[in-house]
């Protein structure tokens, strides 16, 4: 090496001895992720809050083979709720109108299996009970990942009865027809028990999106018509055969006309006869003992549907102290082509009669042109004309 002068006392190193010289600290290490510093609450993970090993920086690197590790660092969100994103919608129960309002705002963050837009709708359903029954839709809206519907969907002949025991069931679904696509399972579902509505007191949600998950249906019930194999953990279908639907009366004792008017108004949540999971209900209206005067009638038919609309008018008459010792039979039948009809439900106004099916009676025939509708739930057991 030059050395410098004996005045300086110090040694000079030219630019190419300093680069010759080995100033490698020692073998390199991988540098330490910054998420191993901060806590993670994983319970099948080791806690991962603890200070770098200094002896393992120290020693020197040994190659070893690769040993696999749980990742403390999950992919994306660790719920897979928040993934499926979150649906807005607000919830009225009209205690009045026995009507429960559900109006579906808008979802966002929507997770759709395939890459690009998609087309969705909210479908909503009623717990227990048969799906198709209280099945409930929006209307589609195309290409978006943040549809807005802005629609409300009605359950009608909703009780406090049935806020009690029931849960409401929105699932956002991607229509695969518009795209003619495969049918998928839903892009997520919730669930809100309607215990916890106020009566006539708007209340709104933002919830986040889960996974549905569905159970295996027991043997026994695999041969049930309109049924599918799987089924939801509620096991909906045991209680399915309990509800047969309920239906919609109007009476009033007409003064002007001297009888008693019966209006079927309709019916919701009937009972599914066909294969297909649908009904072609119509109903049947029979007064008894009967005097020799009409005293059967029988509504239109509608075709395909569990929640039919009937709003047709009957006329009886008969003075209130005739008609006070009968009996107004009102039964619920599936129209079958060829076959016999199927009968899905039915209800007996008398003064025999107990609770809702007395009151709506008397009431009726102790007032004269006073109109009153109330809702009425099927019997499983056609009404029996000696009762």
């Amino acid at each position: 090496m030059a050395c410098a002068g004996p005045a300086s006392g110090r040694q000079r190193v030219s630019m190419q001895e300093h680069m010759a010289i080995d100033v490698s600290p020692g073998p390199i290490r991988p540098i330490r992720l910054i998420s191993n510093y901060f806590p993670h609450f994983y319970p099948f993970l080791e806690p991962v809050l603890r200070a770098p090993d200094r002896q393992a920086m120290l020693a020197p690197a040994i190659p070893s083979a690769p040993q696999l590790q749980p990742n403390p660092e999950p992919e994306g969100d660790s719920d897979d709720s928040t993934a499926l994103g979150t649906l807005e919608f607000t919830l009225l129960f009209d205690e009045d109108n026995s009507a429960l309002h559900c109006t579906a705002h808008r979802a966002k963050g929507l997770k759709p299996p395939a890459a690009g837009s998609v087309d969705t709708y909210v479908k909503a359903n009623l717990l227990p009970g048969a799906s198709k029954a209280s099945q409930l839709r929006t209307r589609t809206v195309r290409g978006t990942r943040e549809p807005v519907w802005e629609e409300t969907l009605t359950y009608h002949g909703f009780t406090c009865q049935d806020a009690g025991r029931k849960t409401l069931r929105l699932c956002v679904c991607e229509d695969s027809r518009l795209r003619r696509r495969r049918r998928g399972p839903p892009l997520g579902e919730l669930r809100v028990p309607l215990r916890k509505l106020v009566p006539n007191r708007a209340r709104s949600f933002d919830i986040c999106l889960e996974k549905r998950k569905l159970t295996k249906r027991p043997k026994s019930l695999d041969t049930a018509r309109g049924m599918s194999l799987y089924e939801e953990e509620e096991m909906e279908a045991e209680v399915f055969g309990e509800e047969r639907g309920r239906i919609l009366l109007s009476l009033c004792y007409s003064s002007e006309r001297g009888g008693l008017l019966v209006g079927v108004l309709r019916c919701v949540h009937l009972a599914p006869m066909d294969a297909n999971g649908y009904s072609d209900p119509f109903v049947r209206l029979f007064l008894h003992p009967s005097s020799g005067k009409k005293s059967k009638y029988k509504t239109s038919v509608r075709r395909k549907t569990l929640n039919p609309e009937f709003n047709e008018e009957f006329f009886y008459a008969g003075h209130r102290e005739e008609l006070a010792q009968k009996a107004l039979l009102v039964s619920v039948w599936d129209y079958d082509l060829g076959t016999a009809d199927d009968f899905i439900g039915g209800v007996q106004l008398s003064g025999r009669a107990s609770g809702e099916r007395l009151r709506h009676w008397r009431e009726c025939l102790g007032h004269c042109d006073h109109r009153l509708e109330l809702w009425h739930l099927l019997d499983s057991v056609p009404p029996q004309l000696g009762d």
